[in-house]
């Protein structure tokens, strides 16, 4: 038993699901991994190369080849859809259930008076003709999420000079009580007060209603986050699992945003090459433990739609991840993997319902495969098995076939 590593590229998808035509017509014939080689084909991966890339996207190009050595496979999504949140929690054990779509507005009247039965001072804000967010306590408000899909998502939006995050919190965890939105993001940000919030409240479509979040300051002096989602028990994901049994849990990068673990050693940002530093500094210094990096500068090029500045990214996460390499040993296993596609070729700016890659080194080991994988959970499954812990909600192990013959 030593390290076992998940390196996360955000929306590094090898090619649409099956069930695309009939789920997500508009993601037809995307290829994340490929169309970007296709459209830089110069590009330097040959780490994820040498490590079975154009293996799971099962095409060669005249430079970038199959790689005979390779211990590789892939996985489909479990969750509906394509989403960091949701594919972050399957990675870690959990596949959630299907969650509504809804405004928030269809919920105020439950959610006003689940929060007022717990003790709240709650008011609706919004004139007569148009949707409302609540007003909890003079100090926060809840309404719809504006910055991704409509409907998906409803925020807390606190000011932490007047309500202390332990507190917003609690609010957020009130409000997942009752609601079956995918997501609950209860945040808050210092030097703001409620008139900042309510000044940046707008409406969309004269169904939503919410808190423009970079407009209200929030993001800019003290900013703290908790992602709740729906159906989803911190317990039953390996993090936790790993926290019970004192096995050290390393998380990086957004994953340590929107995966609960009580590990200290947490790292946020978004910078890559700063990320990586962040991973490898703890590689050197943990001898045993569960390590996730998740790059995020990956997806932001694919809702930019831009395949330079992904394959940039690409090529620095590379470069990094060859880096790494060398610092492992027999008993660790380093896996790179994806939580859904965002193609930036397709025609849209969001993210695409893709296989993930399962690209797998273990000094030594060569020529293995692990399959086409039903669920991203069994990547936790087989971490449960390496650390020899009780196994997560959801997944199969691989580890057998990861074995060092």
């Amino acid at each position: 038993m030593g390290r076992y590593i998940v390196i996360v590229l955000d929306s590094f998808g090898v090619g649409a699901m099956e069930d695309v035509p009939e789920v997500r017509p508009a993601d037809r014939g995307s290829n994340t991994a490929f169309h970007i080689i296709e459209r830089k084909p110069d590009i330097k991966i040959d780490t994820l190369v040498e490590l079975g890339l154009m293996n799971t996207i099962g095409q060669e190009t005249d430079r970038l080849k199959y790689s005979p050595k390779a211990n590789w496979g892939k996985a489909n999504l479990g969750h509906q859809g394509a989403d960091s949140f949701l594919g972050h929690q399957e990675i870690m054990g959990t596949t959630p259930p299907i969650p509504l779509n809804q405004a928030f507005n269809d919920m105020i009247e439950e959610v006003e008076r689940h929060l007022k039965e717990k003790g709240y001072e709650v008011r609706k804000e919004g004139a007569e003709d148009e949707p409302k967010i609540l007003v909890v306590n003079d100090s926060a408000t809840v309404g719809d999420n504006l910055e991704t899909d409509l409907g998906q998502v409803f925020n807390v939006s606190a000011c932490l000079d007047l309500m202390p995050f332990e507190e917003v919190k609690k609010l957020g965890k009130a409000v997942r009580e009752v609601v079956k939105v995918s997501r609950v993001i209860a945040f808050g940000g210092e030097e703001i007060d409620l008139n900042d919030l309510l000044n940046a409240r707008k409406v969309k479509e004269n169904k939503f209603a919410g808190v423009d979040a970079p407009e209200s300051g929030v993001y800019n002096t003290g900013y703290q986050v908790i992602h709740l989602g729906y159906g989803i028990d911190p317990e039953v994901q390996i993090p936790t699992i790993l926290d019970h049994e004192n096995i050290s849990v390393t998380l990086v990068g957004k994953v340590g945003d929107i995966v609960q673990t009580t590990s200290p050693h947490v790292f946020l940002g978004v910078d890559s090459d700063d990320l990586f530093d962040s991973l490898i500094s703890q590689v050197k210094k943990i001898d045993t433990g569960f390590f996730c990096l998740n790059i995020q500068e990956t997806d932001l090029a694919g809702h930019a739609e831009n395949v330079d500045r992904y394959a940039d990214r690409l090529e620095v996460s590379d470069k990094r991840i060859k880096e790494l390499i060398p610092l492992l040993n027999e008993e660790d296993i380093l896996i790179v993997t994806a939580d859904h596609g965002n193609d930036p070729t397709i025609g849209h700016s969001q993210h695409t319902r893709e296989y993930v890659p399962l690209l797998i080194y273990r000094k030594g080991m060569e020529g293995q495969e692990v399959g086409i994988r039903d669920n991203m959970s069994d990547t936790a499954a087989t971490a449960a098995e390496y650390f020899q812990v009780e196994a997560p909600q959801h997944g199969e192990s691989y580890l057998e076939k990861i074995q060092n013959k």
